[in-house]
């Protein structure tokens, strides 16, 4: 079974696989891990905190049912910020959550993962704001004219202390976008869409930042560490196609033998 990485989020998270970051990573990693995207767009902490246990799901208490329940994912990457940053007194206040909160909702959200039994969790940053620019889009989007921006760069760097903050006292690794970001020339309009939400080349950098952290932190979750699911094609013999398969998996081909010819039925019969 292919192990999952999960990335769990806002609409950065969403939009990442039209092209994007979890696009990439689902590319980079395919047939060695499935790339299971939940991200939700406007969402923050507060809001992903009742959506927790519907997408990860704690391991039943019955010890027959734990063995047979799926195992947890691999890895988690949680990325919030962007709209619990939102300014309290502006245009999007209804997305706002105090920095407090958000520290403890973070908190919370690790806590239900290791609870699950996840064994890598990446916390990411919010990324930087381009103030002028979320003017712009605001007002062509919503047709509000507004005289300061609902998100501000200054803001956001105070997200990201709390996230930096909570990583290091939860011995997690943090991926700090917020300042990796602006330290790439006309991050502005070559890394940001909006003011906020990532360009192609956004996604292309947080991917890379974050596939740079996977291999620093866990080896073995590294693609060339994964196994390939299922053999290549190139070693499975057309006359027993089943001893392949027995290698790959190290056991007996769970099938009806090698191959049968076709019969009547049209399927394998069970015995009776």
């Amino acid at each position: 079974m292919r192990p999952q990485f999960v990335t769990f989020g806002d609409s950065i998270t969403q939009r990442g696989f039209s092209p994007g970051w979890t696009g990439t990573l689902a590319d980079t990693y395919q047939r060695r891990a499935d790339i299971i995207n939940r991200g939700y767009s406007g969402y923050n902490t507060r809001w992903a905190l009742h959506l927790l246990p519907h997408i990860f799901p704690l391991p039943p208490t019955n010890a027959a049912a734990a063995a047979a329940a799926p195992p947890p994912p691999r890895l988690v990457t949680v990325w919030f910020g962007a709209n619990d940053a939102a300014l309290p007194d502006r245009a999007s206040a209804r997305q706002h959550v105090p920095l407090p909160e958000y520290r403890a909702n973070l908190d919370a959200i690790v806590a239900h993962l290791r609870a699950c039994g996840v064994p890598a969790i990446v916390l990411i940053t919010p990324p930087p704001v381009s103030e002028p620019d979320r003017i712009v889009h605001v007002k062509k989007t919503y047709g509000v004219d507004l005289k300061d921006p609902e998100r501000t760069n200054e803001v956001a760097g105070l997200y990201t202390e709390a996230v930096q903050g909570l990583a290091a006292d939860l011995g997690l690794p943090c991926l700090n976008l917020w300042t990796a970001f602006q330290a790439v020339p006309r991050w502005q309009q070559d890394l940001l869409c909006d003011g906020l939400h990532l360009t192609p080349a956004g996604q292309q950098e947080a991917y890379r930042l974050l596939q740079q952290l996977i291999n620093d932190t866990w080896p073995d979750l590294t693609v060339s560490a994964l196994p390939m699911d299922a053999p290549y094609h190139s070693w499975i013999d057309p006359e027993q196609p089943g001893a392949a398969f027995d290698k790959h998996f190290g056991k007996k081909d769970e099938t009806c033998g090698e191959s049968p010819a076709p019969s009547s039925e049209g399927a394998c019969q069970a015995s009776q």
